[in-house]
């Protein structure tokens, strides 16, 4: 027999998690901080696992995170129903959380959102991450939604494409000049390079398919962790990037950057993941960020 969960072990944990202390979810539930602890290890003793690692600020096993994304799924329908039913007293906008990669939201993310209709009150909630890190805030249950690189669904998830978001290699004419004045294959391995933060490997996968498949990126690389800063370091001349070719094309037609390699583009499929709820306001935020994706990305 599969066992049950109660609701009221499983809002504590949430609790617990959120807070991040036991004594600080007591206050927040009203109860004793021996109450929450006591429900937690009831919780663990019925799945037979344990759900948190007590450190401060506690942290989720992977176990602790599959019931903590469930427990934000269920307050996530109990306040639609409620709503539906007229029965809800908070009169407050719907909570919409969404993790999303630094270059979306410097580019076509944004005015999606300006696109979600038939839901009166919504408050987007947004994590910018990584598209490689985004589905680790679904699995963690954080967020509801997220634009990943990741075309395999986080558990609980739908998953669709989006589209392909197209980078170019770039530089200013005053760094060609000085850094990259022999055959680029050559010279482009040892001139200063930008990364968004040490995480960013896109440029040194560029260099890699440009030498097929062996070498990296000058190891003077300089890290600039927002998507308009990067590309203006890449325009100032401080080093070469990828640069997301909506950002790019400006620039370009004005003679700040030159395209270092025209023939060889790379683009990055983004896919757009959810949890299977049939909620009224992550459905609409759905349909807006695809429809825009549709518009903006390559097909």
């Amino acid at each position: 027999m599969i066992p049950e969960l109660p609701l009221d072990q499983v809002r504590t944990l949430l609790a617990v998690v959120d807070e991040g202390t036991f004594d600080a979810a007591a206050t927040a539930l009203h109860l004793t901080p021996s109450a929450v602890s006591q429900r937690v290890k009831a919780l663990e003793q019925r799945t037979g696992r344990v759900l948190l690692v007590r450190t401060k600020p506690v942290r989720p096993t992977e176990s602790g995170e599959v019931v903590v994304r469930f427990a934000r799924q269920l307050a996530r329908l109990e306040r639609d129903a409620y709503a539906e039913l007229g029965l809800s007293g908070d009169d407050g906008p719907t909570r919409v959380a969404v993790a999303v990669n630094a270059d979306s939201l410097a580019t076509w993310f944004l005015g999606a959102l300006t696109r979600v209709s038939g839901i009166p009150r919504v408050r987007f909630e947004l994590h910018r991450e990584d598209e490689s890190r985004t589905a680790e805030l679904l699995r963690e249950g954080l967020v509801m939604a997220a634009v990943t690189s990741s075309p395999e669904p986080v558990t609980g998830c739908s998953v669709r494409l989006l589209g392909r978001m197209r980078y170019v290699a770039a530089a200013s004419p005053e760094f060609v000049d000085r850094y990259l004045g022999g055959p680029l294959r050559d010279a482009l391995p040892d001139a200063p390079v930008m990364t968004f933060d040490r995480s960013d490997g896109h440029q040194d996968a560029f260099v890699r398919e440009l030498l097929g498949g062996r070498g990296a990126a000058s190891s003077v690389r300089h890290a600039v962790p927002t998507s308009e800063g990067f590309v203006e370091s890449v325009a100032l001349g401080l080093g070469w990037g990828m640069v997301p070719e909506a950002q790019a094309e400006p620039l370009l037609a004005r003679g700040r950057l030159v395209r270092l390699a025209p023939d060889r583009p790379v683009d990055h499929p983004l896919y757009w993941q959810q949890w299977k709820l049939d909620s009224p306001a992550l459905a609409a935020v759905a349909a807006a960020v695809t429809g825009a994706a549709a518009e903006a990305l390559r097909g």
